[in-house]
């Protein structure tokens, strides 16, 4: 599939912009987000306290699959909270998505803002997203005719790799905040590498604690391969196997957002346990509008897009994810022809 990128006017999206505002879908739900911060704060340090009752069993295993989703559930309610869904300005953003990310999950705020903001801007870019970047898997032909090193090795079989390969990315979080807090560039670089050590050092105190080495090991294995797994099941649907755009191509705001993004049909709980991006296509018009309404604004955006006759691109969770799987083998087809 081609982007045409012919229609450059931004009128189409003002238009747009209009009826989302005139529906009310950019108001705030203060109250949404305190009862939804509260549920999961509740639960998590609740999750704790079972952890320390509980001692030294291998029940605590339960723990960390419970913990695992947990840790998906502060991610994606603190992206609402970098998006500034939850409050207007930057500064308690900031402090809440520290609080949340540092010190809760052990995730960078600021290195993973920099990151994801760069995403939004161009999706599905293959020079300028770096969700697309070339550094362990290919998501083109093209990279994988270039691939050298370890994406060269997997690209062959990427497809077959993906779900195991994502059940490292919670650690690949954790390592690429590290490296975003030692070196200069970061904005409250030492406030952020503080509540990083804090997280690690709570986490693995609390776990080589209660638990003995063995344990502990595998509690870390099952909980940061879960949390990995849920969150890589969260966001593959999003882009993956959607047009790709490089060098020049460059459509309208509208057109770039909803023709690199696919929405994931389904029921409120799919919205509860994907924090709304299965709406992708409502969230990247439209970053600041908070998730609870992202599937009023879907019937919007899916009329407004049939009546100027931009395709909207949905699927059930399932297919979304073989579409995604499908790309990346066709992706890596070069390096099986060798």
């Amino acid at each position: 599939m081609s982007i045409d990128t012919a229609p450059a006017t931004g009128s189409d999206y003002a238009r747009l912009s209009r009826r989302v505002a005139d529906a009310g879908l950019m108001d705030r739900r203060p109250g949404y987000y305190l009862l939804r911060s509260t549920l999961v704060a509740g639960l998590f340090a609740g999750t704790w306290v079972a952890f320390f009752l509980i001692g030294d069993s291998w029940a605590s295993l339960g723990l960390a699959v419970l913990l695992a989703v947990l840790f998906g559930q502060i991610a994606l309610l603190s992206h609402d909270i970098a998006h500034r869904q939850v409050f207007r300005t930057r500064r308690p953003s900031e402090i809440a998505g520290r609080i949340a990310g540092n010190l809760g999950i052990g995730l960078c705020y600021g290195w993973w803002m920099d990151k994801h903001t760069r995403h939004h801007a161009n999706p599905n870019h293959t020079e300028l997203d770096p969700d697309v970047d070339p550094d362990i898997l290919v998501w083109s032909k093209t990279q994988a005719r270039e691939s050298k090193g370890l994406p060269r090795f997997i690209g062959r079989y990427q497809a077959y790799l993906f779900f195991p390969l994502i059940t490292l990315e919670g650690m690949n979080l954790h390592w690429s905040g590290i490296r975003a807090v030692a070196k200069p560039g970061l904005r409250a670089r030492g406030l952020e590498a503080a509540l990083l050590l804090a997280h690690f050092t709570l986490y693995l105190s609390a776990v080589f604690t209660v638990l003995s080495p063995v344990k502990a090991l595998v509690f870390i294995a099952v909980h940061k391969g879960l949390w990995g797994l849920y969150l890589g099941s969260v966001f593959a649907p999003n882009h993956k196997g959607m047009p790709l755009l490089s060098g020049d191509e460059r459509p309208d705001f509208l057109r770039r957002q909803v023709l690199t993004s696919r929405n994931v049909r389904g029921s409120v709980l799919l919205d509860t346990a994907m924090g709304g991006l299965n709406h992708q296509i409502e969230h990247h018009l439209f970053p600041s509008m908070p998730s609870p309404h992202l599937r009023r604004a879907r019937t919007v955006v899916r009329d407004y897009c049939a009546e100027i006759g931009v395709p909207y691109h949905e699927s059930g969770l399932i297919d979304s994810w073989a579409q995604a799987l499908r790309s990346l083998h066709e992706a890596g087809a070069p390096l099986r022809a060798r």
